[in-house]
C-alpha cells in the first residue's frame, strides 16, 4: 500500500492513471499522452514546463505525426532552427531546457518512443 507521500510523486501518479512507462520512463502507449501526462514525465525528469519547453514539445509532436518517428539531438537541433530560429536552434539552448540529452528528454515528455542513436 502506497504512503500519502508516495502519491505525490510523478510516477506514483502516473501509475494511478494506469499509464505504462518502458524502463527507461517512455510511454508504452502514445495515445496516453496529453499535457497533464507531460507534466507529470517533466517532473520525474526533474523539470517545469513553461512556455520554452511546451514549444519544443509540440514541434516534436507535429514532427512526429508526419514522420512516424522522434529525430535524435543532431536533427532535433536542426528542426529547432528551420522552425524556431537560430537563437533557438542550438544544443546549448535545447540543453538549457530539457538537460543532456535533450532529443530523448524532451521526446519521453512529449510522449514519444525514444529516438533512434540516443544512449
Amino acid at each position: 500500500m502506497m504512503s500519502p507521500s508516495d502519491t505525490d510523486t510523478p510516477r506514483a501518479q502516473l501509475a494511478e492513471r494506469n499509464l505504462r512507462l518502458d524502463a527507461e520512463g517512455f510511454l508504452k502507449h502514445l495515445s496516453d499522452w496529453d499535457e497533464s501526462v507531460a507534466a507529470l514525465l517533466a517532473k520525474n525528469e526533474n523539470i517545469d514546463l513553461e512556455e520554452a519547453q511546451w514549444e519544443v514539445i509540440h514541434l516534436l509532436r507535429a514532427f512526429y505525426r508526419s514522420h512516424q518517428m522522434a529525430p535524435a539531438n543532431r536533427a532535433l537541433v536542426s528542426l529547432v532552427r528551420r522552425e524556431l530560429g537560430a537563437d533557438k536552434g542550438q544544443s546549448r539552448y535545447l540543453m538549457g531546457l530539457f538537460g543532456g540529452s535533450p532529443a530523448k528528454t524532451a521526446a519521453k515528455v512529449a510522449g514519444l518512443p525514444k529516438p533512434e542513436n540516443c544512449l
